[in-house]
């Protein structure tokens, strides 16, 4: 059985930091531009308001991936560090995660999500695409060649995801 739910600072910060240095050492890309540790050292404060939130995913209450979005503006957020470990994969969490994640923008009042996805990640690019993600302009630095970023208008996803559960 698996749940989702919002971490809570300080009580889940070991879970998270353990999941994101794994997703940090999962890629061959060099992710030193995103000064890792100094966004990992202050995670409470960046993402412990409504504007920005961390989820962990866990299966049978061991923490296996992790979401997030943060606030760029009043109307967008941009999404980040989706990642589910190995052993957890291909068990469709993912999706779990990135529709909890949507919802979540949604609630807070956000209009639109971006982020952007490393040429590796095949299957992520495919789930982004499956959600409606387009191509968009770059919201971050992210010099890593074969890069995409995307964007979803959240207002249509809304609206998509009350046509289909009528």
């Amino acid at each position: 059985m698996y749940k989702i739910e919002r971490a809570v600072f300080p009580a889940d910060l070991s879970d998270v930091l353990d999941l994101y240095h794994e997703y940090v050492n999962s890629t061959s890309a060099d992710l030193s531009f995103q000064n890792n540790e100094e966004e990992f050292d202050r995670l409470p404060d960046k993402y412990g308001s409504e504007e920005s939130k961390i989820f962990l995913l866990k299966k049978n209450d061991s923490p296996v991936g992790c979401a997030a979005f943060r606030k760029l503006d009043d109307t967008a957020c941009e999404m980040k560090r989706v990642y589910i470990r190995p052993s957890a994969r291909g068990s469709n969490l993912g999706a779990k995660l990135v529709d909890r994640i949507l919802k979540e923008a949604i609630t807070s009042g956000y209009k639109k999500i971006c982020l952007d996805v490393l040429p590796e990640f095949k299957t992520a690019l495919k789930l982004y695409k499956s959600y409606g993600f387009a191509k968009h302009p770059p919201v971050t630095n992210n010099p890593v060649p074969g890069t995409k970023f995307l964007g979803l208008d959240l207002e249509l996803y809304r609206q998509e995801m009350q046509r289909t559960s009528s």
